[in-house]
């Protein structure tokens, strides 16, 4: 059983430039602590030509499902996240410092690995289908996309890898990374921005093994669906798990923003988890949305 979440749209992208990165080669799984390598960059990207898209030293062929732009591909490997002093960076170390301090392990060493290094090149499987994201679905468009092709594309969210990462054997685990979406540039967005996630997997002993007669409880039951919870889930399970992800959340901000912050919880829908919520934030007198979470959909887990 598992539960999710990500930072929404933390910060407009900078346009500070970074001298190019060495290449790395594949998903950092061996490791338990911070993978902190850039995204492959070689100067990484060049405008469309000869029919391929060639971008962290890569061809991508053109079909007709090709919209990334030359301006979009010049952002590709600028890893603004990984720039030392960087207000991203800066974002970043601050999570990964409070995850570090208040989720060890039981040999000391950090619970939560980090992965913020992984290529923004996904697969439309990697991006939509092992994320249960139906085929008809509004998230899909080109016109909300930047493909490469009918196969490739610039990753719409880090949740692009959670699949990957979650088959490697990881069961708590933050993802960070720049993503892309075709939005229309005003104050608030921008075409290329920055999200963080976290998951963490429960077995039935790291749930229960602290509720005083829990080891009568079970994760799991043939249930049906309601809006409190998935049917596979039995109701002691999905409450303590969502009791667990707003507070763990909670304490975040607060690390954060600073103490007396004001918090509301909002039900909503995502196609990867359920239930699932968007926290907000009392902001100079507005609610101002942070995140969204919730109880990992089984099904993705159990592919």
């Amino acid at each position: 059983m598992a539960m999710l979440w990500k930072f929404m749209r933390v910060a407009k992208y900078s346009k500070t430039a970074l001298s190019p990165k060495v290449k790395i080669r594949g998903i950092p799984t061996h490791s338990r602590h911070s993978s902190s390598k850039s995204v492959p960059s070689d100067f990484a990207a060049s405008a469309p030509c000869s029919n391929t898209v060639e971008l962290l030293g890569k061809a991508y062929p053109q079909d007709d499902y090709t919209n990334v732009t030359e301006k979009i591909l010049s952002k590709v490997g600028k890893n603004l996240h990984n720039k030392k002093h960087h207000p991203l960076w800066l974002i970043k170390e601050q999570v990964k410092d409070h995850f570090y301090k208040q989720y060890v392990g039981r040999r000391g060493t950090p619970l939560f690995s980090v992965y913020d290094g992984l290529s923004p090149v996904v697969t439309v499987q990697q991006n939509f289908d092992n994320l249960l994201i139906p085929q008809n679905h509004a998230s899909r468009r080109k016109e909300d996309n930047y493909y490469l092709n009918r196969d490739h594309m610039l990753r719409g969210h880090t949740s692009a890898h959670q699949w990957d990462l979650i088959h490697s054997g990881l069961d708590a685990f933050l993802a960070v990374g720049d993503v892309y979406r075709r939005d229309t540039i005003d104050n608030t967005h921008y075409p290329v921005f920055h999200q963080m996630e976290g998951v963490r997997l429960f077995s039935c002993h790291e749930l229960f093994s602290n509720i005083k007669g829990g080891e009568g409880l079970q994760l799991f039951e043939q249930g049906h669906r309601t809006a409190h919870k998935q049917e596979c889930h039995t109701m002691e399970a999905v409450r303590l798990v969502e009791f667990n992800l707003k507070q763990v959340l909670t304490k975040l901000m607060t690390h954060i923003f600073g103490d007396g912050l004001q918090v509301r919880w909002v039900d909503c829908y995502f196609p990867f988890t359920h239930p699932s919520f968007e926290m907000e934030i009392n902001f100079q007198g507005e609610w101002m949305e942070v995140l969204g979470c919730g109880v990992m959909e089984q099904q993705l887990v159990n592919s």
